[in-house]
């Protein structure tokens, strides 16, 4: 090979397309392992749920006092298509848009709450169901409580985002944590798809 040919090689070379990688920022990486530790501790109250479907010794059983909470699940599964449509707004400049979407994940939210307050409340005095009464009880509280209090906390989060939406402070620059928190909104919903089956489809 001549010299010439050399240094036209090494100049391909070195003009070549360089290879960059992006890591993902902290507050990913910290959703993402929030969420397989709270997969992890799901699952366990998922089983613990199943083991003990068809043991009890007394009523009430889950066939004579659950029924599917259809509205329920159908607000919560669509606060995660308002939400991404809140979150293109966001990364779209469009502040407007982005407040009349989240405000309707805050709402969809709320009412799914509101709907399980209901079924708890119809369940402790009219079905005299309580955590104590017997292992469905016991399950059935802890596993759609357990549910419950994430999408609490997920909800007292998407308020504060409300708030400071309200008073002018939210932007383009706050995308990727707002995009953190609806990350998390997801995976409540998705463990709601789980909990669902579990209790008002296999469990019944």
């Amino acid at each position: 090979m001549s010299a010439g040919a050399a240094i036209s090689g090494a100049s391909a070379y070195s003009a070549g397309p360089v290879e960059t990688t992006t890591l993902p920022s902290r507050g990913r990486v910290g959703i993402l392992v929030l969420i397989l530790t709270e997969s992890v501790f799901f699952s366990i109250f998922v089983a613990a749920y199943v083991f003990y479907i068809g043991k009890n010794l007394s009523g009430p059983l889950p066939k004579d006092v659950l029924a599917p909470p259809i509205v329920n699940t159908i607000c919560l599964l669509s606060s995660s298509i308002t939400i991404v449509l809140a979150m293109r707004a966001l990364q779209a400049g469009s502040i407007r848009a982005f407040g009349i979407w989240w405000l309707a994940t805050l709402a969809l939210g709320i009412e799914f709450m509101i709907g399980t307050a209901m079924e708890w409340r119809r369940l402790i005095y009219i079905d005299h169901l309580t955590i104590r009464t017997n292992l469905f009880g016991t399950t059935y509280y802890t596993l759609v409580g357990l549910h419950a209090l994430h999408v609490t906390i997920g909800l007292i989060l998407i308020l504060l985002v409300m708030i400071f939406t309200m008073m002018g402070y939210m932007n383009r620059r706050h995308a990727e944590r707002t995009d953190v928190l609806s990350w998390y909104w997801h995976f409540v919903d998705a463990v709601w798809v789980v909990v669902f089956i579990t209790v008002y489809v296999v469990g019944r």
